[in-house]
């Protein structure tokens, strides 16, 4: 055994380690990957279920919101900003999972369950005026993205309005 046998083999050992360390190393991106797909995701649902908590346990944002939803004009101006502050953190929370979707940071599964909750609060007329009234803008992408909602209308009208007739069917009881 010479030199340049031990040369060639250290060679061949080197080449070995750098191959499995890349292995190590892409192992260790797939798994943050998905660590920060499940993270985005968390973060998304909590924002989302604290404005829905909110709802639930806040009987007067509850009733603003509502009224807000089907007429602005039927809300006093000290109602409007509330339901405008209420709109921006439901409408940021989509923003969120919208970019969040757009980098692969959440499930594209996910996002079209949201995106269908944003198309569905845009049939509500009053959204829809809060939506041209904003004084603050959201992102481009964003903005363009519901421009198209508007736009195309892509909600199921039947189910829109079975949840019509449910929330109607609660009036006659009180």
């Amino acid at each position: 055994m010479d030199l340049q046998y031990f040369a060639n083999l250290s060679e061949l050992v080197g080449g070995v380690v750098v191959v499995l360390s890349l292995i190590y190393i892409a192992v260790q991106v797939r798994q943050n990957t998905q660590a920060q797909r499940t993270e985005n995701y968390s973060r998304a649902q909590d924002r989302l279920a604290a404005i829905q908590s909110m709802l639930a346990q806040d009987g007067e944002i509850s009733l603003i919101v509502s009224k807000g939803a089907l007429d602005t004009s039927k809300l006093t101006p000290q109602e409007r900003i509330r339901f405008t502050w209420f709109m921006y953190e439901v409408f940021g929370g989509f923003e969120f999972m919208f970019h969040a979707s757009r980098t692969d940071a959440i499930p594209e599964e996910v996002w079209t369950r949201w995106s269908s909750s944003v198309a569905w609060w845009l049939t509500f007329p009053g959204v829809q005026a809060w939506w041209q009234a904003r004084p603050i803008p959201f992102t481009e992408s964003f903005t363009a993205f519901m421009e198209s909602l508007l736009k195309d209308n892509p909600t199921d009208a039947e189910q829109t309005q079975r949840y019509q007739d449910f929330i109607a069917q609660g009036k006659s009881q009180i």
